[in-house]
């Protein structure tokens, strides 16, 4: 139920406001990110932004922060019209920001990472900030490298950074896109403990149920523009999304898989212990899988997704003598780079889209040739730019993507949208097996769908999936069998009928270890 911004204001316009934003415009080039947007924010509210991919929410958010400059309109802070000229001047306001893509110094500890944005060295940091890990529910290692944790492990530490600098406004933008689902509540406790205290939260995420649930009012956002406010604890999923994406929602359709018989991918007893000190260590790792088949892989952030990932998509290798450990279509391939295992028809889409995934300096032709550049796209050492061109084109077509066209650098797309080109890349080289880590992190409710229809195609084509999500809700409705991941160790296979949320959820706190061996013949 829309309704206007004199209703909803009612309980709070008797306050100051503690941010306003004044017919705010930014522009970059022809394409106008925000236009006239106005908004306030008072003390001790949670206020929700909403909208598509590309609506324009992180721009807007990086204005408040001092990442961009307004092109015009006001910021007003306390009262007073400021210009925030820089991250560090929104933090001598009181203004904290956790980003969609992580700042952080990779090849620096936790500890010190953290030291570069608050005023106490990185050994004084250290018990403070496993404290703050304990007290809210983000256990992270101070003394850990960067480089190390997994996605929601980073996203942690810079949860823990800005609470740190105790902000009176706290921007974030999905902060719980990479968190497991017990990690969830005790964030929530803690953003609504800080409310109580006073602080605003501007709270950005794509999962309706967490706007409902903890927000008090929500603005909603399409093509740049504020297009409506909205008590969010009187909507629904249903008209919070139609007033998103302008349209109903749609919803992913399927029927029962038909798989192979003959095994497009297998792990046969695979232990291996990362070079990483703080890495997690696979252990005995078996997995089956088979063409026309999409398998989830469930499990706690941290608990060696990133390693089960790295050695099945080829960035780790094993030794030779261990290449049967891993076999493509029947070829052992332990032994063989990420290059050599994607002419075996492998395709992957990495958890870190920035650097992984896409190459944020480089425009989307470019980023296409990446891993198509074996599909005709280059003959006798000579780019077929046209062709890469068309490719380019098709995805961006294909997947929805909201950009400047095919020559758009990277980082100049949202993190859903280039999320949404990455997947529509791989899924158009028409592999034999496809690995997929986090699949609609920090996509929009419509573009999931999408990208879950996308999935669930390839699967009715033939194709084998291995899907590993931190999210339970996506897995329960593209996978035809799950394992869960628990400290390098994998459950035995579940079919959709036994993947219950009670026994998912045992199993993502080891429950499976104490279970008697199961027979293969579940697995399969």
């Amino acid at each position: 139920m829309a309704i206007g911004k004199e209703q909803v204001l009612t309980s709070v316009e008797q306050r100051q406001p503690l941010l306003q934003l004044d017919r705010l415009c930014k522009s970059f080039g022809a394409m106008r990110a925000n236009e006239d947007v106005s908004i306030s924010i008072y003390p001790g509210e949670i206020h929700a932004i909403l909208g598509e991919n590309g609506a324009g929410k992180s721009t807007l958010m990086k204005m408040i922060y001092g990442v961009l400059a307004p092109s015009s309109g006001r910021i007003v802070w306390q009262g007073e019209e400021v210009t925030v000229q820089s991250p560090a001047v929104a933090r001598s306001l009181g203004i904290g920001m956790v980003f969609q893509h992580f700042s952080l110094f990779e090849t620096l500890t936790v500890a010190e990472n953290i030291s570069l944005s608050v005023p106490e060295s990185a050994a004084a940091l250290s018990p403070r900030i496993a404290e703050f890990g304990q007290r809210f529910g983000l256990p992270v290692d101070p003394l850990a490298l960067v480089h190390s944790l997994s996605v929601g492990q980073r996203q942690r530490v810079e949860l823990i950074r800005c609470l740190l600098q105790k902000p009176r406004l706290i921007i974030m933008d999905e902060p719980t896109s990479v968190l497991p689902p017990s990690g969830i509540p005790p964030l929530f406790e803690t953003l609504r403990t800080l409310a109580d205290e006073g602080c605003a939260i501007l709270f950005i995420s794509h999962k309706l149920d967490e706007i409902r649930s903890l927000c008090q009012r929500a603005t909603i956002m399409r093509a740049g523009k504020v297009v409506g406010a909205v008590d969010p604890t009187r909507e629904t999923n249903e008209t919070l999304a139609r007033m998103m994406i302008g349209r109903e929602l749609p919803h992913p359709t399927r029927v029962p898989a038909k798989p192979g018989e003959t095994p497009a991918m297998e792990i046969r007893n695979l232990t291996s212990v990362p070079t990483d000190p703080f890495g997690v260590v696979l252990n005995d790792v078996d997995l089956t899988l088979r063409p026309g088949e999409i398998l989830g892989v469930a499990g706690v952030s941290g608990n060696g997704q990133k390693e089960l990932a790295s050695i099945l998509s080829g960035e780790t290798t094993l030794p030779r003598a261990e290449r049967e450990r891993i076999l493509i279509d029947g070829v052992a391939c332990g032994h063989m780079n990420a290059g050599q295992r994607r002419a075996l028809g492998l395709a992957f889409v990495p958890e870190e889209r920035n650097g992984r995934g896409a190459i944020p300096e480089m425009n989307l032709v470019q980023n296409t040739l990446l891993t198509a550049h074996a599909n005709g796209l280059v003959r006798r050492g000579f780019i077929n730019r046209k062709e890469a061109r068309t490719l380019a084109d098709r995805c961006i077509a294909d997947m929805d993507v909201r950009c400047q066209g095919a020559y758009a650098e990277a980082r100049s797309l949202s993190g859903g949208n280039l999320q949404k080109f990455i997947v529509g890349r791989e899924i158009m080289l028409k592999p034999k097996v496809l690995i997929v880590a986090q699949p609609t992190w920090g996509v929009d409710v419509g573009a999931a769908a999408a990208i879950r229809q996308e999935l669930i195609r390839l699967r009715d084509d033939g194709v084998a999936l291995l899907v590993v999500s931190d999210e339970l809700e996506e897995l329960f409705e593209v996978a035809d069998r799950m394992q869960v991941i628990f400290r390098g160790r994998l459950s035995p296979s579940l079919t959709r009928a036994e993947a219950s949320t009670a026994t998912i959820g045992s199993y993502m706190t080891g429950g499976f270890l104490d279970r008697p061996a199961d027979s293969e013949a579940e697995a399969a």
